[in-house]
């Protein structure tokens, strides 16, 4: 699949989804900087308060001395005067420095006339043409000017802090985060391009499941000229990396309405009653611009069947939740024109109120693509990729039986970074071979061996490849290793030619006969048993498993389901512990019939398993066609 276009990251914190496709609103206004702003803008209110007070404290004229006065109309320096009985207001005519120490000159001033002065004032006013004015030389501000004046700092403060505690309630949604005053606006898909089907590839038949969905949202009339109803809900359900999340976006872009992505566990807070408010939020925001999708993704993380254990705390959260989606999808919000994708990798775990019909009506399985369908997804994501002529998208395809289309991208990727590591101005069909190795096997370490443990090693990863190629219908051996790779010393890789959809019991042996090849080859060769194979003998378990418990392959145990496939250990589980143990002892019996034919095997052709330890030790690696003409075994399997 190829990988989504870029979803717009949320407008707030508390908006659990993202959506495309919806009109766009006018950009919120920011409170820039933060709580540094904060801090910034609460100096800045206190530097300009001071400016202003002290601008504002100019006007205040300077009080002088009786004596200053009179020495200043004795000097004839004093050009005017208003007097208010013993209060006098005056002003000079050339300024003067403030007498007793003081910083500045002044030129008006006030002054207060002593009671028990017996000067002849007027007559020295009148010599030296002093003029005494009927208003007063000094305007004194008025008590109400005074009481704002000293108020500016502290109601500038109050302002602010009043700005910025309305733009912390928009954003968090009002006291806590619990409320909102205004429901946030979806935002537009950057660049305007949508995904569409001709994005989406490999899985047609899910394409054709989803195609009434994207018909019913572009001509709703005519669906309910016939009476059908709109369905309320597609569950997607598939293993991780199949495409549900893209395909949930196409189904939108292709019908052209609004897209509302969520993750389920997105709606969970700790707060009991949040994600419920957010489920409704939702669904009222996607109503306002119906028809529109709601993608809710993980749904399990919710949608668990209810009834275990105690409610308590995020549990009895997630139980609110679930029930206010099952409101919503129920009609009785009247959220007509609004479709639910949801999207799990278990399916078996949801509550059945949340599947039955009316709610999700539709259960979409969405599987790993076949081989074309891994080669179209291979074109898809290969379309800005520069390709040399000896790329192969078909044998890459056959190459890659069970990727999804994540895989699928991830290859392409490591492909394209490992043509720029080599300085090619293409990739070539190496460059994905040894992607696919690096994906598969993992990454190729620096290791020096000692020369015996990397006999050993080679004899091992021989006896893997040889059992491969001597088992009628066995997946073909495609690279034989014994350079380390992540945590193992050697590597064999056997993939089928063709997808494979059912096994027979006599292909699970085969497995088993191949997997044991290694021990066995170690144990003939030199009578010894490492713990090499570990990862071995976990997938010999995994089968003998399945074959006795759960594919009817033991005739002690029958043809009944003793273990259930998602089971990590089959004891307590199902069945009763005879019919445990009778799978315990048919496991072993399995088992040691396949080791005991690996042995068998390798000890009849021993010297194709020298001959092919002797080559991968001399060239380390050996492919395909060079491990068949070492080990002298013409390919049984046909490419299909």
């Amino acid at each position: 699949m190829p990988s989504p276009t870029p979803v717009p990251p949320r407008e707030r914190a508390d908006t659990p989804w993202r959506s495309e496709g919806a009109p766009t609103p006018p950009p919120k206004r920011k409170m820039p900087g933060g709580w540094r702003g904060l801090v910034l803008a609460a100096l800045i209110v206190f530097l300009l308060a001071n400016v202003a007070l002290s601008y504002f404290n100019q006007g205040d004229e300077p009080t002088v001395s009786y004596t200053e006065f009179s020495k200043q109309v004795a000097d004839g320096n004093v050009s005017k005067i208003y007097s208010k009985g013993d209060a006098i207001q005056g002003e000079l005519k050339n300024k003067q420095p403030l007498p007793d120490g003081g910083k500045g000159d002044y030129t008006k001033f006030v002054t207060q006339r002593p009671a028990f002065a017996d000067d002849d004032l007027w007559a020295n006013l009148s010599k030296h043409n002093v003029v005494v004015t009927a208003s007063p030389v000094v305007v004194q501000r008025s008590f109400l000017a005074n009481l704002l004046i000293s108020l500016a700092p502290m109601l500038l403060l109050v302002l602010l802090w009043v700005f910025i505690a309305r733009r912390m309630g928009s954003a968090m949604g009002g006291v806590g985060g619990l409320g909102r005053k205004q429901p946030p606006k979806p935002v537009e898909l950057e660049g305007g391009k949508r995904t569409t089907f001709a994005d989406v590839a490999g899985i047609d038949e899910v394409k054709g499941e989803l195609n009434d969905v994207v018909d019913f949202l572009k001509n709703p009339q005519q669906y309910r000229a016939m009476g059908a109803r709109m369905p309320g809900g597609v569950l997607l359900a598939g293993p991780p990396g199949t495409g549900k999340t893209l395909l949930a976006r196409a189904v939108a872009g292709e019908a052209g309405v609004p897209f509302f992505s969520a993750s389920a566990s997105e709606f969970i807070e700790m707060i009991v009653g949040v994600g419920a408010s957010r489920v409704r939020e939702l669904f009222s925001e996607a109503r306002k611009v119906a028809p529109a999708i709601i993608f809710i993704d993980e749904i399990d993380t919710i949608g668990r069947a209810r009834g275990g254990g105690a409610a308590m705390g995020g549990h009895d959260e997630r139980e609110q939740t679930l029930n206010q989606i099952l409101t919503e999808m129920d009609g009785f919000s009247g959220s007509e024109g609004v479709v639910v994708l949801a999207a799990t990798n278990r399916p078996d775990v949801l509550d059945p109120a949340l599947t039955r019909p009316g709610r999700f009506d539709r259960t979409v399985s969405v599987s790993p693509p076949d081989r074309a369908g891994r080669e179209a997804i291979l074109r898809i994501h290969t379309r800005d990729i520069p390709l040399a002529a000896d790329a192969d998208l078909d044998q890459v395809a056959r190459t890659t039986p069970g990727m999804t289309g994540a895989d699928l991208a991830n290859l392409a990727n490591e492909a394209a970074l490992l043509a720029v590591k080599r300085k090619q101005g293409q990739v070539t069909q190496a460059d994905f071979m040894d992607a696919l190795e690096k994906v598969q096997l993992g990454a190729a370490r620096s290791l020096v061996m000692p020369e015996e443990e990397r006999r050993r090693t080679a004899y091992h990863e021989s006896g893997h490849a040889l059992l491969g190629m001597l088992q009628p219908g066995a997946d073909p051996v495609r690279k034989i290793t014994i350079v380390p790779r992540g945590r193992a010393l050697g590597v064999t890789l056997s993939t089928p030619d063709a997808d494979r959809y059912s096994y027979t019991e006599e292909y699970l042996r085969g497995r088993i006969i191949g997997a044991l090849g290694g021990m066995a080859a170690e144990h003939v060769v030199f009578d010894v048993i490492t713990t090499g194979a570990e990862n071995d003998l976990e997938q010999v378990t995994n089968l003998a498993r399945g074959m006795v418990g759960r594919w009817g392959m033991s005739e002690r145990v029958g043809r009944l389901t003793a273990i259930p496939a998602d089971a990590q250990s089959p004891y307590g589980l199902l069945a009763a512990p005879a019919t445990l143990d009778a799978v315990d002892h048919e496991m072993r019996r399995i088992v040691d019939e396949c080791y005991l034919e690996a042995c068998r095997l390798l000890r009849e052709h021993r010297p194709k398993l020298d001959a092919l330890t002797e080559a991968l030790l001399a060239n380390e690696t050996l492919d395909e066609p060079a491990a068949y003409e070492a080990a002298g075994i013409p390919r049984l399997s046909k490419e299909a």
